[in-house]
C-alpha cells in the first residue's frame, strides 16, 4: 500500500482536495477531524490538566484553548506533545485497517506535515498551493480569523515555495475546482496503476 501524505498552507484549499481523493476512492485520515475527535475524548481531560479552563462541558473549547497558547510556543509545543502522538496513533491505526483490507493506496492528511518531519511516515508527498492572494483572501473571510492571527499562523509554517519544492506533486487550487479534481485522477491513477481513475 502507498501512503500519501497531503500537506499545504492554510487556505491553500487541502480540505477540498482531500475531499477529492476520497470521492476517487482513496481512504483519508484527516488529521484536524481527528484533533476534533479527541478534543471531545482522550485528550480533554489531559489538556485541561495543563491547560485549566479550557475545556467546557467535556470538551476543549477552541477559543479558550487558542487564547492559551497562540503567541505562546512554549505552551504550543506542550500542546502539541499532548496532541501529535494521539493523531499519530490514531493514524498508525487507520493505516494498519487499510493495508489489512488491501487498499492500493492511503491518503494522510497532515496540515503540518513538513513542520513535525512527517515525510518519515509516507511514501509521497502532494502539496496544494494557491496563489498569496488567493490564500489570504480565502483565509480572511473565515469566521474569528484576523490579519494577526492568519500572520502568526503562516509564521509558523514551513513557506509555500518550500513545500512545493520538497513535493512528489503539486495541486494547484487556484487554477478552479476541476482543475484540482483532474489533478487528483491523475495521481491516483499514476500511483495506483489505474489508467480508468
Amino acid at each position: 500500500m502507498i501512503v500519501l501524505g497531503l500537506t499545504g498552507s492554510i487556505g491553500m484549499g487541502k480540505s477540498t482536495t482531500a475531499g477529492m481523493f476520497r470521492e476517487a476512492g482513496v481512504p483519508v485520515h484527516d488529521s484536524d477531524e481527528t484533533v476534533h475527535r479527541l478534543y471531545s475524548g482522550i485528550a480533554a481531560p489531559l489538556i485541561e490538566a495543563r491547560f485549566p479552563g479550557t475545556v467546557v462541558d467535556g470538551k476543549v473549547d477552541r477559543d479558550r484553548l487558542a487564547a492559551a497558547v497562540l503567541g505562546k510556543p512554549e505552551a504550543l509545543r506542550e500542546l502539541e506533545k499532548i496532541v501529535h502522538p494521539l493523531v499519530r496513533a490514531d493514524a498508525d491505526a487507520f493505516l494498519a485497517r487499510h493495508r489489512e483490507a488491501g487498499a492500493p493506496l492511503a491518503l494522510l492528511d497532515i496540515p503540518l506535515l513538513f513542520e513535525t518531519g512527517g515525510e518519515d511516515r509516507v511514501d509521497r508527498i502532494v502539496v496544494v498551493t494557491a496563489p498569496a492572494e488567493i490564500q489570504r483572501e480565502r483565509v480572511l473571510a473565515r469566521p474569528g480569523m484576523t490579519k494577526d492571527k492568519f500572520e502568526a499562523i503562516l509564521a509558523r509554517q514551513v513557506p509555500d515555495a518550500q513545500k512545493r519544492a520538497r513535493a512528489d506533486f503539486v495541486i494547484d487550487t487556484g487554477k478552479g475546482m476541476e482543475a484540482a479534481r483532474q489533478a487528483v485522477h491523475a495521481i491516483v491513477a499514476e500511483l495506483t496503476g489505474d489508467s480508468a481513475g
